[in-house]
């Protein structure tokens, strides 16, 4: 009977648990276009900050 190879076993955890968090990164990221979006000038700029004046 062959030994398990728990190298491989483990790389393909990580990679896996990887490719899950680069997925939850990108819906975030998704969500997040739609606000950034809104915050910036027609012109492409973003609105200037006052300093409390």
């Amino acid at each position: 009977m062959a030994k398990p190879n728990y190298s491989f076993e483990k790389k393909q955890r990580e990679l896996a648990k990887k490719k899950k968090q680069d997925e939850k990164l990108a819906r975030k990221q998704a969500t997040r276009e739609p606000e950034a979006s809104g915050s910036t000038l027609p012109d492409g700029s973003a609105p200037a900050e006052n300093s409390g004046q």
